[in-house]
């Protein structure tokens, strides 16, 4: 293995910002030793992501899933986004068909996501189905033995709850000791990332961490086991590129963060990060 390969275990380029450019976008990385998980939002986005995944022999994965965002219509907007949703009803059997597939490496994005709700609607009604769909497709990655990509925002207390009942249920047919997922975007602060990890899971950064010192102790103290890099492109673009489209080849700034804060070698961090995805999604 090339020890300077990067995996970026969370990329969009299936997303409507790569529509003019995706497949240069994708070549550009995999010339530059970076290789992708292109992950879905909901049924659209997810079969864009195995279409993608399919024309390359190898360095292009898919995970197919319903974001919690998708669960119901919203206006969303932040920094670098803006765009409205189209509510999808979760469907297990089309999911469940597409997450067959050889390249599909992963169910997500799927999580809970409070963020921008609008409190005019009934909140506790949006917030149950995120909970009973996320929990399905939980169930989903479970029958399929498939990792899952778990999205969370302002929701980490109902997360925790149904992640510890859903180990509970399935506890006898759980591998000891194995990760089976990871926290995309992790954004929360040491005491939560070590509940997560007691729970079989692992996090990932973004360059948020190349802006934002909030996560260096976090980072600095991290085993080299609980950790990935990712973009979340075209979002979360690191410095020095910031206000610019992400893509996947700019993961190799992330790592190079981790590295700085943790006072590795960058290449020590490429060959820890991508020995963690490899070994998460099965690649």
């Amino acid at each position: 293995m090339n020890l300077f390969m990067l995996i970026d275990t969370h990329a969009h380029v299936n997303f409507s910002a790569f529509k003019a450019d995706a497949d240069e976008v994708i070549r550009r990385s995999l010339a530059a030793e970076t290789w992708m998980i292109l992950v879905g939002s909901e049924v659209k986005t997810s079969k864009r992501a195995l279409e993608y995944a399919n024309k390359y022999e190898k360095g292009v994965y898919a995970a197919v899933g319903l974001h919690p965002m998708h669960t119901h219509a919203q206006n969303v907007s932040g920094d670098d986004y803006g765009f409205n949703t189209r509510e999808e009803e979760f469907s297990y059997d089309v999911y469940e068909k597409l997450g067959q597939f050889k390249k599909v490496v992963a169910i997500g994005e799927i999580g809970l996501d409070y963020y921008q709700l609008d409190i005019t609607s009934d909140l506790e009604a949006i917030k149950q189905k995120q909970k009973e769909i996320f929990y399905e497709q939980l169930r989903l990655a479970h029958n399929l033995k498939l990792p899952v990509i778990i999205h969370c925002r302002q929701a980490h207390d109902d997360m925790l709850q149904i992640l510890k009942v859903f180990r509970k249920e399935y506890k006898s047919s759980w591998p000891k000791d194995k990760v089976w997922g990871v926290m995309h975007c992790f954004s929360g602060d040491e005491e939560l990332a070590w509940q997560y990890f007691s729970l079989g899971l692992i996090v990932s950064f973004t360059g948020l961490i190349t802006f934002s010192v909030k996560w260096d102790d976090l980072i600095r103290r991290l085993p080299n086991d609980k950790f990935m890099v990712e973009t979340d492109c075209p979002y979360m673009t690191p410095e020095p590129f910031r206000g610019q489209r992400n893509e996947p080849l700019l993961v190799k700034r992330v790592a190079e963060r981790i590295a700085e804060i943790k006072n590795l070698s960058f290449v020590r961090v490429a060959e820890i990060s991508t020995a963690n995805a490899r070994g998460l999604f099965s690649i």
